[in-house]
């Protein structure tokens, strides 16, 4: 053997014993690519969406001996946020946390994750992973392509240029963003003409008068500083009428493909993230007010008859519109109200 050969053939052997070994069993490395909407941060800092993403790569990096890890694209950055749920049922994409309600167009079934008035609380929503109703909205996703991770719920609230959205009433001839296909329909009945567009859209509509208010989670209020141009706020603290599920996910055919003992690994490690984001998202209701006030703005909160007012506008307008889309839908519907 020559010299040249004898090197390559010592740098391949070398190559081979660095592999990680899970289960007795070497594997060659793998990186998944997470991607997601929201701003970038670092494991400490910055909106916890994009922490929640980092700390679950570093888990997985860490608890697999390097064999299993994962690359965030934050902002939109590997590809545009209404593609992600599509890309992750082609195998395109292997992971994504996203507002699920965005592919309502594709799964009509996904819109109850952005459903007014049929979660008012972080402990029911929450409810719904061991409840008949999360069984069956995952047996959907899975049936699409797409399986669930990390249960994630965060609180509605609204930012508005002029007068301040609390009340149904209040909505009447103001231009909403409601982020959903039924929260539009709950704003039009109020009397709103309606906007769609993601979350990191928002700012810019509303820096050029296109938009006078805008439904987002408490999260990206903060991240998206909708207070730069928005100064009142009605919040999801205490009580409010919408959740929003954003849930991270992972394509199918991707996690099928992965030996045994790293799915498993990838789902422990999902389930622990969520505690990490139910408290953050509980920590962000309660401090988006402080923003909006330090910036000079005015927060305000719902009463329960105000948050009644709302559930009784989408009892009689999404809930039914959603109803009748489907079977499947018809039936999700019956099983959230068993949790109500």
């Amino acid at each position: 053997m020559n010299r040249h050969r004898r090197s390559l053939v010592q740098g391949l052997a070398a190559g081979a014993l660095a592999l990680p070994v899970l289960g007795n069993r070497a594997f060659a490395a793998t990186n998944l690519k997470i991607s997601h909407q929201f701003p970038g941060g670092t494991l400490t800092e910055g909106d916890f969406r994009d922490r929640l993403c980092r700390k679950f790569a570093a888990e997985l990096e860490k608890r697999s001996g390097g064999a299993l890890g994962a690359t965030v694209y934050p902002g939109s950055s590997l590809m545009k946020t209404n593609a992600q749920f599509s890309a992750m049922r082609k195998g395109a994409l292997d992971m994504s946390l996203v507002p699920l309600s965005y592919a309502g167009g594709e799964v009509p079934e996904v819109n109850i994750g952005l459903m007014p008035g049929v979660v008012t609380s972080y402990e029911q929503g929450m409810g719904w992973k061991g409840a008949e109703v999360g069984k069956a909205l995952a047996d959907v996703l899975a049936d699409k392509g797409v399986l669930l991770v990390s249960w994630i719920w965060q609180a509605g609230g609204t930012a508005s240029r002029g007068k301040a959205i609390v009340e149904p009433e209040d909505a009447k001839g103001m231009k909403v963003r409601g982020g959903s296909r039924e929260m539009d329909m709950v704003l039009k009945q109020a009397g709103a003409a309606v906007l769609s567009l993601p979350s990191n859209e928002i700012y810019a509509a509303m820096q050029t008068g296109a938009l006078d208010a805008a439904m987002t989670s408490s999260t990206s209020l903060i991240s998206f500083r909708l207070e730069e141009v928005a100064k009142q706020l009605t919040t999801g603290r205490g009580r409010t009428y919408w959740f929003m599920f954003e849930p991270l996910m992972i394509s199918r055919s991707l996690f099928e493909a992965l030996p045994k003992d790293q799915q498993q690994l990838i789902m422990t490690v999902g389930a622990e993230m969520e505690k990490f984001a139910l408290d953050a998202a509980k920590a962000d209701d309660e401090q988006v007010a402080k923003v909006y006030e330090k910036a000079g703005g005015k927060a305000s909160d719902m009463s329960a008859a105000t948050v009644a007012k709302w559930q009784a506008i989408a009892r009689e307008t999404a809930w039914k519109d959603y109803a009748a889309k489907n079977d499947g839908c018809a039936r999700i519907l019956k099983l959230v109200e068993k949790t109500l």
